[in-house]
């Protein structure tokens, strides 16, 4: 059954063995990794919602990207917008089955486990930190990364971070460990192992928010997530606010009974989704994105008890905003309603509600109304642009709201607009 898994396929006997070894010492434990990895990286079609850029990968492995491109984040030669999707036709012949998207940077992972990177020239410069690192204009493999088979790449704000198929992590530029998440090496190109407990667990997903990494592991006895880095508001899910040099398990799982099965890092607060289809949410609850009802912090995973009456299967966090797959392929969200992304508005209802803040989940019945099955939400995770919002269908059709000023819809505005209150759908198939 592992050999059928295309992560499986192409290892050799003796990494075969080492995974296993990581693993727990059984091909059962193997595949219940793999499985676990499969359903939470989603590795048939994406869209990512970046900081005014914005990347698609269709079920082919083909790539299109449209928005900003003044660090040549968009991969196609230039440093000019695209208004529409656009295929970067430099990959041909790879198959990209992963993609990330950071402030003026990307990063693509083909199915051979490569890491392409365009944009900034640096992995760890903060957004307004020192300038100075050329544009790399189109995909470039990672050459420091090329002797490690690569799954999965998250984008902080002072960090990039990747995830090998044997379950683990590299970072780049973290800085020196006394100011985790803080203090960075704006050239440092070389993957550093994330030490500490994780050395010895596997991890099945990785997840950045502004400072602070999540890992969702996967061991013999359970799923457990890990949280490291600052600690501010509350954000790494330990009952305190202080910071981690090392992963440290986050215990509230336990207690809850709890089995995480997706993990989701925005800016400043973090969400799980649950086997039991329960969502925990924690961190920074600034205008509501926590979805309790209230604007407070929680420092450790909390139940929405609110969305009770849904199995919830997929979540998504950006800056202050959090959105809710259910199983039927119903979308909720809550947060900060700022530029549309919400998905609330809709062109009838005028321009009134278009920016409310909502402090408990709602549904969002604009995407209800097109009568497809969302699949997957991505929205955009940084607290210096404007944000976006595309909801992908099991049909592969992609519906874009919220800011569009750079043209990271995908969709063209017309006259003074800068972005778009309700859903429409983007001029380009996915499936």
């Amino acid at each position: 059954m592992c050999e059928k898994r295309a992560i499986f396929k192409p290892m050799g006997d003796e990494e075969r063995q080492v995974l296993k070894q990581r693993c727990g010492g059984s091909w059962k434990l193997v595949l219940r990794y793999i499985l676990a990895g499969e359903a939470c990286r989603r590795e048939k079609s994406q869209a990512i919602a970046g900081p005014g850029h914005s990347i698609a990968v269709t079920s082919g492995g083909a790539v299109y990207t449209f928005g900003s491109n003044n660090s040549g984040q968009l991969g196609h030669g230039t440093l000019e917008e695209e208004w529409r999707p656009r295929l970067i036709s430099s990959l041909q012949g790879i198959r990209i089955i992963q993609a990330a998207a950071g402030a003026g940077r990307s990063i693509l992972i083909s199915d051979t486990g490569k890491v392409y990177a365009f944009g900034k020239d640096s992995f760890g410069e903060a957004e307004y930190g020192a300038q100075g690192s050329k544009a790399v204009t189109k995909p470039q493999m990672v050459e420091s990364l090329k002797d490690v088979f690569i799954v999965q790449a998250a984008i902080g704000n002072f960090f990039t971070a990747v995830l090998s198929r044997e379950g683990r992590v590299y970072t780049f530029s973290w800085g020196n460990d006394t100011k985790l998440g803080h203090q960075t090496e704006p050239n440092d190109v070389e993957p550093h192992p994330l030490l500490g407990p994780l050395e010895n667990i596997p991890v099945v997903q990785i997840a950045a928010g502004y400072c602070y990494l999540l890992a969702l592991t996967c061991q013999p006895s359970g799923m457990s997530v890990y949280s490291v880095g600052c600690g501010l508001g509350g954000k790494l899910g330990h009952g305190s606010r202080t910071d981690e040099k090392y992963p440290r398990l986050i215990e509230r799982f336990q207690q809850l009974n709890l089995q995480p099965t997706v993990v989701a890092a925005g800016a400043w607060h973090a969400a799980v989704v649950g086997k039991d289809g329960r969502v925990c949410t924690w961190g920074w609850g600034r205008y509501g994105c926590l979805g309790h009802g209230n604007e407070e912090c929680e420092s450790a995973p909390k139940v929405v008890e609110s969305l009770s009456n849904i199995k919830a299967v997929h979540v998504a966090t950006g800056d202050y905003t959090t959105f809710v797959v259910s199983e039927e392929g119903d979308v909720y969200s809550f947060g900060c309603g700022e530029s549309s992304s919400l998905g609330h508005s809709t062109a009838q209802e005028g321009e009134e509600n278009r920016h409310n803040n909502v402090v408990t989940p709602q549904l969002v019945t604009s995407l209800k109304r097109t009568n497809e099955r969302v699949v997957q939400i991505s929205l955009t995770n940084s607290i210096y642009w404007n944000a976006h919002t595309f909801a992908l269908t099991d049909s592969g059709k992609l519906y874009a709201f919220g800011a569009g000023d750079k043209g990271q819809l995908g969709i063209e505005l017309v006259g003074q607009q800068t972005e778009r209150g309700h859903p429409e759908r983007v001029d380009l198939d996915l499936s």
